[in-house]
């Protein structure tokens, strides 16, 4: 057995995609359903490309509420404190920062939440993030 991807519902694939640039991961390929009307749209992070994750586009869905029985994607990131930096500088939210320098929460712009692990042990704790208040539920 082998793990091939998780899928998610998207809304806006270009917002969705923006997102997982900023997290650093690249589309490796699509596939645009004209009789389904939907668009599939892999993603995988560089030197992982086995692990993906499976945008699927609906063209004419109307929104998925915030629904939270998918629970969340998980990337072991190099250094937790840089990603978020990027991501904040990138407009995205933390909703739970990497305080002690081992784990946070993000959010895609469909409320799907992914957990970023420090890759090895902990950080040494730093500011501004050890005096972060989380930001919504995750």
């Amino acid at each position: 057995m082998k793990y091939l991807h998780t899928m998610i519902r998207v809304s806006d694939p270009a917002e969705t995609l923006r997102f997982f640039s900023l997290l650093g991961l690249r589309e490796v390929r699509r596939m645009d359903n004209e009789q389904g009307r939907f668009t599939l749209i892999f993603l995988a992070a560089p030197g992982d490309e086995e692990a993906q994750i499976e945008l699927t586009h609906n063209w004419d869905e109307a929104g998925y509420g915030e629904g939270r029985n998918f629970g969340h994607v998980a990337y072991e990131v190099d250094d937790v404190y840089e990603t978020c930096r990027r991501l904040m500088d990138g407009g995205v939210t933390i909703n739970r920062p990497p305080r002690e320098g081992r784990m946070a929460f993000v959010r895609t712009p469909d409320n799907i939440s992914v957990e970023l692990l420090q890759k090895g042990g902990a950080l040494p704790v730093a500011e501004p993030w050890a005096s972060m208040p989380n930001v919504g539920h995750w």
